[in-house]
């Protein structure tokens, strides 16, 4: 099992978090839990004029023996309007532009889509059932 939760931070109103949602997906093969503005495919959505986050942003998948990764996807542009960092613990990794990372079995950590232009960030906690 995949357990997701996402806030959205705006540090121009003091670090106000606009709410907090959840999902989860068991770890079956080909399942996937997507992150962006698009409702109609991702089932954590972000704000839809925060356009940093593309339509379909980040994808976690689960893999053919139970491990998930996820992938920065790209976009339209050739240069993103955001960055993303995976942490977990003190260990803190950039994912690449279109790169996929492997998630710690039975661990949890966050990714973090940062905004280029402005003080505000996408943060998506995971924790992996081992």
């Amino acid at each position: 099992m995949l357990e997701l939760t996402m806030a959205t931070v705006s540090d121009a109103d003091a670090g106000a978090t606009a709410g907090m949602t959840m999902a989860d997906a068991p770890s079956e093969p080909g399942a996937v839990l997507r992150v962006g503005r698009d409702a109609s495919v991702c089932r954590l959505v972000t704000p839809e004029d925060w356009l940093f986050v593309s339509r379909v942003h980040l994808e976690f998948q689960c893999g053919p023996a139970g491990g998930w990764q996820v992938s920065w996807l790209r976009g339209s542009q050739a240069d993103p309007a955001s960055e993303v960092r995976l942490v977990v613990g003190e260990y803190a990794q950039t994912v690449a532009y279109g790169g996929t990372v492997a998630l710690p079995r039975g661990g949890s950590g966050e990714i973090i889509v940062r905004d280029r232009t402005a003080p505000r960030s996408v943060n998506v906690g995971f924790y992996h059932e081992g």
